[in-house]
């Protein structure tokens, strides 16, 4: 039996390592074109690599960051980021909070949709969405979270709402006979007890928004604003050529910092979904 186990456990190490490489492959044979020098990123010559004669060093990433705008389309990013995430957290906590404790009709309506709005496609709502953010002056980097918020709140309600069914109600009713005010009971008793989930569900939506090409797109001018996606699109020069080197060197300078963030909290998105499963 216990060889049974062992053996089993080994086969499905070997899985995950396959998988493992499998899934990080992509993103070497980036960090390995992005070091060569243009002539070399060819079809025949992608998997190859850097040798030194097709060595650049940091060539292409010095051309990366002072053209094209790109030190404007990283902050644009960070900012849309920052505060999307924020904003989804903190909301969307204190809506999945007054949903679970409140049990009524319109609590209950509320909470089948944002579950609805998971499983609605972008593309049903993106043109309609783009003259609206037009009409209410949304389209530009600093207001353009209010529509994230949005779009991220169903993920965030429906994990935030399964994680408040496993609190007890005792300790907010105590919180309450003390003489805390709702508000006070949320963010001094129920916030700091939804650190795992909050930071679960801040990675996923990190993730969501920092790579997120296509809304930008939609919303934004883009004659004025490019995020880090929009911009890696502008790598052309003149009769539709790409400049290959560039291009691969900010793919990996916007792809490694969402790494980072994500190896640092992987644990903890574990912790959050687990704990935003709970039934009630």
């Amino acid at each position: 039996m216990k060889k049974k186990k062992s053996e089993g456990s080994i086969l499905l190490t070997i899985i995950l390592a396959i998988c493992s490489i499998a899934w990080m492959y992509p993103i070497f044979m980036i960090l390995m074109n992005s070091l060569k020098v243009e002539s070399a990123i060819t079809t025949a010559g992608a998997f190859e690599l850097p040798t030194g004669e097709t060595f650049a060093g940091l060539a292409n990433y010095a051309n990366a960051i002072n053209s094209q705008g790109f030190l404007a389309s990283l902050w644009y990013s960070l900012f849309i980021t920052v505060t999307s995430v924020i904003a989804i957290v903190i909301c969307c906590s204190m809506c999945a909070w007054y949903i679970s404790r409140v049990q009524s009709k319109i609590s209950n309506a509320l909470y089948y949709l944002f579950v609805f709005s998971m499983v609605v496609p972008f593309q049903m709502v993106m043109f309609t969405l783009s003259q609206t953010a037009d009409m209410l002056k949304l389209n530009n980097p600093y207001n353009l979270w209010v529509i994230y918020l949005g779009f991220g709140a169903g993920l965030a309600v429906f994990m935030f709402a399964g994680f408040v069914k496993s609190i007890p109600l005792e300790i907010e009713e105590s919180a309450m006979i003390d003489g805390c005010s709702p508000l006070q009971t949320f963010f001094k008793i129920v916030l700091p007890m939804f650190k795992p989930t909050m930071v679960s569900v801040g990675i996923l939506e990190a993730m969501w928004v920092w790579n997120d090409y296509l809304l930008p797109t939609l919303v934004l001018d883009i004659k004025k604003y490019k995020t880090i996606p929009m911009l890696i699109q502008y790598f052309r020069g003149s009769y539709g050529r790409v400049s290959m080197g560039p291009m691969m060197a900010s793919i990996m300078l916007t792809v490694i910092p969402i790494i980072i963030v994500y190896v640092l909290g992987q644990k903890h998105i574990i912790k959050g979904v687990a704990a935003g499963a709970v039934k009630g």
